[in-house]
């Protein structure tokens, strides 16, 4: 399972890269930080510590992982102008 839920955060932060909706350096948001603090970081770091069978280190980073991911595209989801706000606050 940890395999699989490492895998298909990779494919998320990768996906992302498509989205350009939200351009404040090129074609660049701040979510796409996010992205690749997923990809170098966390999902590494995670992976590695479960292999060295580090299990407290692994659960904080995969917490962290989980929640700053929720808050962070919770957060961006939000903002107005994007679908998800007129879904939520309406127009």
């Amino acid at each position: 399972m940890g395999y699989a839920w490492a895998a298909l955060m990779l494919v998320i932060a990768l996906s992302s890269f498509w989205i350009q909706q939200i351009r404040l350096v090129g074609p660049f948001s701040p979510i796409h930080i996010l992205s690749i603090l997923v990809l170098v970081t966390t999902v590494p770091l995670a992976v590695w510590h479960a292999q060295l069978h580090r299990v407290a280190k692994h659960r904080m980073v995969m917490i962290s992982q989980y929640v700053f991911a929720l808050i962070g595209a919770g957060v961006f989801t939000l903002l107005p102008g994007r679908i998800m706000h007129a879904v939520v606050f309406g127009q």
